[in-house]
């Protein structure tokens, strides 16, 4: 365990690990798009989570339960998994992701703060913070346009405790952004709140109104409750409504996320009742687009996607023909997208990430 805390001392003192091997796009042939006419824009937004690295609705499982025997392995079990999954390494990855692509705005989910404490020297991780230090180093400058405070959770078993913060946070490129008025950093109404003494789980999104290559348009970036129970379902219907709401009726909209829920389903109907475009459906209909979820500790050769979650949706992009123009693609979800470990090739996240470029001709900006 002495290893652990070394290395996570590493991250949070800075001194990351060396760049990860290069990754690429997955090929994208029904996707070539061109920008004809004058006045053309093209914006590119991403959306990423960063994964916190280690199975926590089993640890929670675990601690919650009514046998208190097995609470103290699960904590430790999903140290030992942080480890394993090698943020220090990971966050290069996800920092050369940005770098590749050069995104105007970044959407990230799981931006956790995390502390450990009892197992010898504290422990301290801040994702957000190593994630922009890695940018730096590029000569790339993120701001931070907006970060809400989901859940907040402390948890002490035999001498050890964890406390982790939860972000969503929106990043954009300083020198191509201009930022208008206060971020809005809120949770939702609907939400599961209080499981346990210093438990709370809470969901939210982080917005903002900026102006991009010269357009105006709202962002917003969000990560709605995990899970497929009726009740947990139902409570993702709820917090989409609450999204559709803010929105309103803003006439230009990027909403990205990890939605946490599939086409088709009741989240999915609100953001489309909502005049929300889902991009990868409009751009690459009858493309699957799987993006979760790799193993909890990261270490499967191949993805084993089945569900699609995350997302860029639009409004006021629609080109002439009435779809959105552009093209979207997946990161970190090819075998040559791995990076080196403390213990092997890992992914630099459980889900894949989305880049979108979107093209609004002069005529729709007129």
């Amino acid at each position: 365990m002495r290893s652990l805390n070394r290395l996570l001392l590493f991250v949070a003192a800075g001194a990351l690990a060396a760049c990860a091997e290069q990754g690429t796009l997955e090929p994208q042939p029904d996707a070539s798009f061109s920008v004809s006419g004058r006045g053309a824009r093209q914006i590119t937004v991403m959306t990423r989570n960063m994964y916190i690295g280690a199975d926590v609705d089993t640890a929670m499982a675990a601690l919650f339960n009514e046998d208190p025997s097995d609470d103290l392995p699960a904590i430790m079990t999903a140290l030992e998994t942080l480890q394993r999954t090698d943020f220090a390494a990971r966050v290069q990855a996800m920092a050369d992701e940005i770098a590749r692509n050069q995104p105007q705005v970044v959407g990230v989910q799981e931006a956790y703060e995390l502390s450990v404490t009892g197992l010898g020297d504290p422990i301290q991780m801040d994702f957000l913070a190593a994630l922009q230090w890695a940018l730096g180093a590029r000569g790339l400058n993120y701001t931070l346009a907006g970060r809400n405070t989901t859940t907040d959770a402390t948890v002490g078993v035999g001498g050890v405790t964890v406390h982790i913060i939860d972000h969503d946070a929106l990043l954009v490129d300083a020198g191509r952004v201009t930022l208008d008025g206060a971020p809005v950093e809120a949770v939702f109404q609907a939400n599961i709140g209080d499981v346990a003494p210093g438990v709370s789980l809470l969901r939210g999104y982080v917005a903002r109104q900026a102006t991009v290559d010269g357009i105006p348009m709202l962002l917003v970036n969000s990560h709605p409750e995990p899970g497929k129970s009726a009740a947990i379902v139902g409570l993702r219907y709820l917090q989409a409504l609450e999204l559709a709401q803010f929105i309103g009726s803003a006439p230009r909209v990027v909403l990205l996320g990890d939605l946490n829920d599939v086409p088709g389903s009741p989240m999915y109907g609100v953001l489309a009742g909502a005049q929300l475009v889902d991009t990868w459906a409009s751009m690459r209909p009858g493309v699957e687009g799987l993006t979760c979820c790799h193993l909890p500790d990261l270490s499967n050769r191949l993805p084993g996607f089945d569900q699609r979650i995350d997302y860029v949706w639009t409004r006021g992009f629609n080109g002439p023909s009435g779809g959105v123009q552009g093209e979207i693609t997946r990161t970190g979800m090819l075998p040559r997208d791995r990076v080196n470990g403390a213990f092997g090739l890992i992914w630099p996240s459980d889900h894949a990430g989305l880049v979108a470029t979107l093209l609004l001709p002069a005529s729709v900006l007129r």
